[in-house]
C-alpha cells in the first residue's frame, strides 16, 4: 500500500467536474484506490464517495492505492491534480 498527499487548487475544490475526472482516472486502474480527508476515507472510484468529502480549494487530500498498478495510479492522479484538472494523464 502506498500513499501521497496533494493539495487541491481547483476553484471548485473536488466537486462536479474535477471529481468526475478524478473518478475517471481512478477507474482505469485495477488497484484499490481511496481518498482520505481527515477521518473520512472513500473509494476513489465512487463519484458519490468523492462528493461526500466536500473538498474545498486549498484542502489537502491523501491518495492511497494498493495493488499491482498502485504506483502508476498514484502518479496519474497526482499528475491530474497538479495540472489543476486541465490534463488527463495517459493511463494504461
Amino acid at each position: 500500500m502506498i500513499s501521497t498527499r496533494v493539495r487541491i487548487m481547483h476553484d471548485s475544490g473536488l466537486n462536479a467536474r474535477p471529481a468526475a475526472l478524478f473518478v475517471q482516472v481512478s477507474s482505469k486502474y485495477d488497484s484499490r484506490i481511496w481518498v482520505e480527508v481527515g477521518t473520512k476515507k472513500v473509494n476513489a472510484k465512487s463519484i458519490m464517495g468523492i462528493m461526500t468529502l466536500n473538498v474545498a480549494p486549498d484542502d489537502e487530500i491523501t491518495i492511497i492505492a494498493q495493488g499491482e498498478d498502485a504506483q502508476e495510479a498514484i502518479d496519474s492522479l497526482t499528475e491530474l491534480v497538479d495540472s489543476n484538472f486541465s490534463h488527463i494523464p495517459d493511463c494504461k
